[in-house]
């Protein structure tokens, strides 16, 4: 496909996204309990069609034209599926206990096992891909301004004839693994996991019209503030993911090295889970935020502006590693917290928690499609050549502010907006006891 085709897929599938989140968020609001409960049917009847969506979109149709309509209409299947998923599966925690301690440890663990799937289906993808050669372009100045579309030409056709075929099948497999993965891992949810009605429930619970809840929702000063702060924190972390193997590759010159140090980075999330968790309980929620979030930016600023290095690096890696796990962790961690807060502020609306969930899931997707249209547009602004073997200054300068200067401004800009956050540790308290009184 044209690249521009690819991005206006991306673009189209986004906004799309944007729609299903909420409109999942409504559905599962009507939906009335079962024997499963409210929300695991949602995510049973889902995965099946989800994986053969996610499959679809790795697969290159036999057709000339058309292939943009097909990989249009079934990324945004996928997504829609995806949402159907996650959306519920995001929600449950508030559905397995009432306290506020155990919604606190499932949400550590599911985050734990969260960022180990991340890293595996890196791993996954990473190797399966990763063993088919695919060569890099010298730049036309390299080449030589005579001679520098043929041998552009021919070099394309050498790859084209080459490892095309070998790049198809690799990315199928790597799919139908990852597949498998997905189906694995909904049987184990839907059978270890039993939703408690009366969780989520107190005594005097009416029910509320979804469009009343959406506005009492979107009213609740509490979330805007806590969606506000950890949409600059999200952003600033997802630009510094989604450029780390162009900065590696081309600023700092390891292009065989950066499957290694997101690995790092990775592992590094997983492993410090348990420790943020453990300061959370200890220090409060918004000091761990602090802590956490501002632990990243003297790290940040050090591999910009130190000379290529290895060792330091890898010492970076590790220690963005932990300002990771607190960006996975803390954002969902918080929520349950706004969303007792609210049912104190409206004790006579209830069923409401799948818009909580539908709107933070969608804002950390929204985060995510801004995120990709900044890199793209800087880099292309920038002269960014495509699968070039090396790339010109003004795209390093580019890649550096987008993985230190920009992140740090946007870490530092979320925390000032997280001291209007309202629920610290005292307040949670009483909150608490308030609930255990009502109901």
């Amino acid at each position: 496909l044209d690249p521009f085709y690819a991005s206006i897929i991306l673009f189209v599938g986004r906004a799309w996204d944007a729609i299903t989140d909420p409109m999942v968020g409504f559905f599962i609001s009507k939906t009335s309990w079962t024997r499963f409960g409210r929300l695991m049917p949602w995510i049973i009847f889902s995965t099946p069609f989800a994986v053969i969506s996610y499959f679809l979109i790795w697969f290159v149709p036999d057709i000339s034209r058309g292939q943009v309509m097909w990989y249009l209409v079934f990324y945004c299947i996928f997504q829609t599926l995806v949402t159907c998923f996650h959306v519920p599966y995001s929600a449950l925690t508030m559905f397995i206990s009432r306290e506020q301690s155990e919604r606190d440890s499932a949400t550590a663990y599911r985050m734990t096992v969260e960022v180990l799937g991340t890293v595996l289906g890196t791993a996954i993808q990473g190797q399966i891909v990763g063993k088919v050669v695919t060569p890099c372009i010298e730049s036309p100045l390299f080449i030589g301004k005579t001679n520098s579309s043929v041998a552009m030409e021919e070099l394309n056709m050498t790859h084209d004839t080459g490892s095309l075929t070998d790049t198809r099948n690799a990315y199928m497999i790597a799919a139908g693994v990852i597949g498998g993965l997905y189906i694995l891992c909904a049987v184990i949810l839907s059978v270890g996991v039993r939703e408690k009605r009366e969780s989520s429930e107190l005594q005097s619970d009416e029910p509320v019209s979804f469009f009343q809840g959406l506005k009492l929702v979107m009213n609740h000063g509490a979330y805007i503030k806590l969606i506000a702060g950890f949409l600059f924190t999200s952003l600033a972390f997802m630009l510094l993911e989604g450029n780390f193997a162009l900065f590696c590759t081309y600023t700092l010159g390891f292009r065989n090295e950066f499957q290694n140090i997101l690995l790092a980075i990775m592992l590094s999330a997983t492993l410090t889970i348990p420790l943020w968790q453990w300061f959370l309980t200890r220090f409060g929620k918004k000091t761990a935020v602090y802590v956490g979030m501002s632990s990243a930016i003297p790290f940040l600023i050090m591999v910009a502006v130190l000379d290529s290095n290895l060792i330091i690096t890898y010492i970076v890696a590790v220690a963005a590693g932990i300002s990771v796990a607190a960006a996975f962790l803390l954002p969902w961690s918080m929520l349950p917290d706004v969303i007792d807060d609210f049912k104190l502020q409206h004790p006579n609306s209830h069923g409401h928690e799948a818009i909580f969930f539908s709107f933070y899931v969608f804002f950390t997707k929204f985060t995510s499609g801004v995120s990709l249209g900044i890199s793209t547009l800087s880099l292309d602004f920038a002269g960014y050549q495509t699968r070039g073997c090396s790339q010109p200054s003004e795209v390093n300068f580019t890649l550096k502010m987008l993985v230190s200067a920009v992140p740090v401004g946007l870490i530092l800009l979320g925390l000032l907006l997280f001291k209007l956050y309202p629920i610290d540790e005292e307040k949670r308290r009483k909150n608490k006891k308030a609930l255990q009184d009502l109901r």
